[in-house]
């Protein structure tokens, strides 16, 4: 495992993989970025498809009518859809199989348009290189997914072995550091305020966790708590074989002027799909680093206040979801 720990003092111990003696092996960021870039092009070529059907339809060589424009449409519900599985699919290799068999569904309809319409010449040539560009782009897509199919694993849940992913978030909490340690150590109550979290449950020392991930998919990994200092500080990481690799520390420190606590968290973590992921899960509101945010405040309300306040226009955090569907402020009752 090639995730990294932050220490109390800030420094970094070696990885999972460096404490047993064992080599990291290397990844193959070839497949990673080519996964990338075919997913923010299905989301770039879907976002225009469904925004400028009339632009595309011409610049393709098809006749701009209200059914061709839905068809284009439809086909980039399609591209958003398959940019997105790209990106957070538990496993890429099917997601790109998948870009494969709506490729050979766009090349049907091309081949369909230029054998049963007379063109315009000027029309003709342009869905002929609109077709070319459809081949080249099968062939990366088949080429991408046989590359996924081929890496491990290990090199999956880590992105080819790239550097972690780090998140921070702190909050000042007018509660005793002991207060907050317990409340925090508590892990099965931990969703209580981490909404993303679907449940925790401690077994034989080992915590196991499962969380909600970005677009509806879902994650599990079980943790070990690897330094525990009373009222101090809790630091974990995942154990070996879990679906995303991540580590991280909360510390408690007494806030100047007797203000309460600090409440510094730290978080490491691999994400699937890389960079591009990250770009993507953040645009949704569901990357780590911002969840760790909500957490916290949430966390501090049920401290100070022993109950959860939702507002109006973010109810539940900074998942954009949960923007969507807003409402003029009312009384609370």
């Amino acid at each position: 495992m090639n995730t990294r720990l932050p220490h109390h003092d800030g420094q970094f111990p070696s990885s999972a993989s460096s404490r047993s003696g064992q080599a990291s092996q290397p990844g193959r960021p070839g497949a990673e970025s080519l996964r990338s870039a075919l997913g923010w092009f299905s989301l770039g070529l879907g976002a225009a498809e469904i925004s400028a059907p009339h632009s595309l339809a011409r610049t393709l060589g098809v006749h701009n009518s209200a059914t061709n424009r839905s068809i284009l449409r439809l086909f980039g519900v399609r591209e958003v859809s398959a940019g997105v599985g790209v990106f957070v699919s538990r496993r890429p290799a099917r997601a790109l199989w998948g870009r494969v068999a709506g490729d050979v569904l766009d090349l049907s309809a091309l081949g369909l348009a230029l054998s049963r319409y007379r063109l315009h010449p000027r029309s003709a040539a342009r869905l002929s290189v609109a077709t070319a560009a459809v081949v080249g782009c099968t062939v990366l897509d088949v080429i991408a997914a046989c590359k996924q199919a081929a890496m491990t694993e290990a090199e999956r849940r880590t992105g080819g072995n790239r550097r972690p992913v780090h998140g921070t978030a702190t909050a000042t909490i007018r509660r005793s550091p002991a207060e907050l340690y317990k409340a925090w150590h508590d892990f099965e109550r931990l969703p209580r305020f981490m909404y993303h979290l679907d449940s925790v449950r401690v077994v034989d020392g080992h915590s196991h966790w499962k969380a909600k991930g970005p677009a509806g998919t879902h994650v599990e990994w079980d943790a070990e708590v690897v330094e525990d200092r009373p009222d101090t500080l809790i630091a974990w990481r995942s154990v070996n074989g879990s679906q995303i690799d991540n580590a991280g520390c909360v510390r408690f420190v007494p806030a100047p002027g007797d203000r309460g606590t600090e409440v510094h968290v730290s978080l490491d973590y691999h994400a699937p799909g890389g960079p591009a992921a990250v770009a993507v899960a953040k645009l949704l509101g569901e990357e780590p680093g911002q969840q760790i945010a909500d957490d916290l405040r949430r966390f501090k309300q049920i401290m100070e206040v022993g109950e959860i306040v939702r507002s109006e226009g973010s109810p539940a955090g900074a998942r954009a979801s949960n923007q969507l569907h807003q409402r003029p402020a009312q009384p609370i009752g």
